[in-house]
């Protein structure tokens, strides 16, 4: 029996605010208004944490469903929604939809039209749409990222920004921040180089490409093979969404393995920019610092989870942090002006390393791992 993909509600109740266009201020406030998730994760800090109180402990039991629409696809559905002023933007791999909060009702949905060949995925798409100044900004699995108008579903534009020939294909959502629509990609178990790019919202003109392994002349291509075209195909993906701290104008980018897997096929050396985050100005694609998690990963732990944001007192201190639970096994606390590590403690049995040196940021090894 085919089985058909369902959205379900389960509300207790929905307020709706006058349909404004969505600005910079809006997405930067996007956690403190629970009726609108304008971005990923409800805020540029990547909390995931709603404010609204109308749903607790003592009335979670009267939840029930009180609709549900099919999404018209056979593949699985993991992209979160986006919401504003009592519509919901739900997409997938077939369609983007928009969807009457309170009654389920379809108010428009346009075709998702992939190039011949291009490869399907049960995964598409694990993070969303975003909504900013009227429009709605998705990637689709064969590499194009694009606006449609919010109120009727017209794609507005469409930039195509890899070949799904040579191994690339996209699944996170893209954020805006600073004015700026950041986009990542995936393929990076397919010797694929990594990227993020940088677009004009209004217009779709691409202002800047950032690759995550930096060439030849770059700092840090020095811990790939030298005389050898690795880096071109090192991997180092982008597909999780990252994070924005509007104060410093600084997006916190997470990137996932490098490729191949096999260590002496890179030389045993540190595989810039792989299982890394990357603090970039959103303006120009400039890398302002970063710390690498796992140098030389040989395990496929990644950098790519989400970087939360907040301040907590270090030593007397306030400082500004993103915190990573990294499938090394460690719970990383960085500061999030320079880089540089501040606490590093084991969150389940590891055996790789014996701790992580807070002086270098590096783990100490053990013999399993060399």
């Amino acid at each position: 029996m085919k089985k058909t993909a369902a959205l379900l509600a389960v509300l207790l109740g929905v307020s709706s605010s006058p349909g404004l266009a969505q600005t910079d201020e809006d997405l930067i406030n996007d956690a403190q208004t629970p009726g609108d998730v304008l971005i990923h994760s409800m805020g540029y800090d990547r909390k995931s944490y709603s404010p609204l109180e109308e749903i607790n402990k003592s009335n979670i039991h009267r939840l029930v469903p009180i609709w549900s629409t099919s999404l018209m696809n056979q593949s699985g559905e993991l992209a979160a929604p986006a919401i504003h002023d009592g519509v919901l933007y739900a997409i997938n791999g077939s369609w983007t939809f928009a969807i009457d909060l309170e009654t389920g009702r379809q108010i428009w949905r346009t075709p998702v039209v992939l190039e011949e060949g291009a490869r399907r995925r049960s995964s598409f798409n694990r993070g969303g749409p975003v909504i900013y100044e009227g429009r709605l900004f998705r990637v689709t699995v064969d590499n194009h990222v694009l606006a449609l108008d919010m109120e009727t579903g017209e794609e507005l534009w469409n930039q195509k920004f890899a070949d799904g020939a040579e191994g690339y294909y996209a699944t996170g959502a893209p954020m805006v921040a600073n004015g700026v629509l950041i986009s990542g990609m995936s393929g990076g178990e397919s010797t694929t180089r990594g990227f993020l790019d940088g677009w004009d919202p209004a217009t779709g003109e691409k202002l800047w490409r950032r690759y995550t392994i930096p060439g030849p002349g770059e700092p840090g291509h020095e811990t790939w093979p030298a005389d050898s075209d690795a880096y071109l195909y090192g991997g180092a993906p982008t597909w999780r969404t990252g994070s924005y701290d509007p104060e410093l104008d600084l997006v916190y980018w997470g990137t996932g393995n490098a490729e191949p897997y096999d260590p002496a096929t890179r030389g045993g050396l540190d595989s810039l920019y792989a299982s890394t985050v990357l603090a970039i100005r959103p303006k120009t694609g400039e890398i302002h610092c970063y710390y690498q998690y796992t140098p030389n990963d040989v395990y496929d732990v990644d950098g790519i989870d989400e970087q939360v944001l907040a301040e907590i007192e270090v030593d007397g201190e306030m400082r500004k942090v993103m915190i990573q639970a990294n499938k090394n096994g460690f719970l990383y606390t960085v500061d999030r002006t320079d880089c540089s590590l501040i606490a590093a403690h084991p969150y389940v049995y590891v055996n790789w390393a014996t701790h992580v040196d807070l002086e270098t940021g590096r783990p100490v090894l053990t013999d399993l791992y060399r």
